[in-house]
């Protein structure tokens, strides 16, 4: 593949990284689209350039992606991928050959560091710390202590087990937590109980700590619903930073509000931003934050950086590749 490549690009990048993405590029074709985005919760509008594209980068239109029979390489900008996660967008991709491939590296480590950092924080008491500062000031030391837990020998469940999940693995290995996770193929993991769909309710009755990173499709919608937090270990504590449309957020506040979770931190959410009217803000021991998980200060250089990556292994046949979907 020694041609040089049109490459289309709607991501709104920082300076430095569209300089580093220029330099990387030299020998090819680089086509920015008239309107770009920094967000990658909408696909970009059609543009012009999109179909004179052999690769493209960012967050184009599905529908747009099906009608250039030139496209090669798709190269999303973000580790979830749901608006192209459907059995007419995948099967295209395959019968054409073209490449599909997410970011997920970029962000796997700041959202596993991101879910142990709550999960301390919940343990340790010190969210409750921080309110007692921010309100009344009482000196709760005989309390603080014992309400703080250790997470050494509690039980976790991943529901899905992608690039995150196996990060935040390897972050929880120190404490010698047992470890489930659920997802279609059941290929046996080291450090991990891989359990298929029909085990999710008995495990959720053991499980400390449930921690969502579902991806938004069909098949996950309201995945976290009344009957399988009814399921739950009594004082169980639920993370998610997949995505907002796999939880049913008003059974999760049933689940606050009656106790049958002991907590409950939250990323992402149905609607973002968050209405300052949703029930949420208010709901028992809910913690949440404004889809940050996945923040770092260094993002645009590393999608960057792994974009280039991809790009070597692509002209040098595919194999290589990272992150690859399709």
């Amino acid at each position: 593949m020694n041609s040089p490549l049109t490459i289309w690009c709607n991501a709104a990048l920082s300076a430095p990284a569209e300089q580093r993405l220029a330099f990387g590029l030299a020998e090819h074709r680089l086509v920015f689209a008239q309107k770009r985005s920094a967000s990658v919760l909408a696909a970009g509008p059609s543009d012009a350039g999109f179909l004179e594209a052999d690769v493209v980068l960012g967050q184009p239109d599905a529908g747009d992606c099906l009608r250039n029979p030139k496209l090669r390489w798709l190269a999303v900008t973000s580790a979830g991928y749901g608006r192209y996660d459907t059995p007419d967008f995948l099967e295209t991709f395959r019968a054409r050959g073209s490449v599909f491939t997410s970011s997920s590296s970029v962000f796997a480590e700041p959202c596993a560091q991101h879910v142990l950092g709550m999960m301390l924080a919940l343990g340790r008491q010190l969210l409750a710390s921080h309110a007692e500062q921010l309100g009344e000031r009482r000196w709760q030391f005989f309390e603080r202590r014992a309400a703080s837990v250790l997470l050494n020998g509690q039980t976790v469940l991943l529901l899905g087990y992608g690039t995150i999940a196996r990060r935040l693995t390897e972050l929880l290995a120190p404490f010698g937590m047992k470890i489930y996770a659920v997802r279609r193929k059941t290929h046996s993991e080291r450090g991990v109980h891989v359990i298929s769909e029909e085990r999710v309710s008995s495990v959720l009755g053991e499980a400390d700590h449930i921690i969502n990173l579902l991806p938004d499709n069909e098949a996950t919608a309201n995945y976290v619903n009344a009957r399988r937090l009814s399921a739950c270990k009594p004082g169980a504590r639920f993370y998610n930073i997949g995505r907002g449309s796999t939880v049913d957020e008003r059974a999760l506040v049933q689940a606050l509000e009656n106790g049958r979770l002991g907590a409950a931190y939250l990323d992402v959410f149905a609607e973002e931003p968050l209405p300052p009217s949703s029930p949420l803000w208010t709901a028992p021991n809910c913690f949440l934050t404004p889809h940050t998980a996945g923040g770092r200060n260094d993002q645009d250089l590393a999608l960057v950086s792994h974009f280039l990556k991809n790009l070597a292994a692509f002209v040098a046949g595919g194999a290589a590749m990272t992150d690859r979907v399709v």
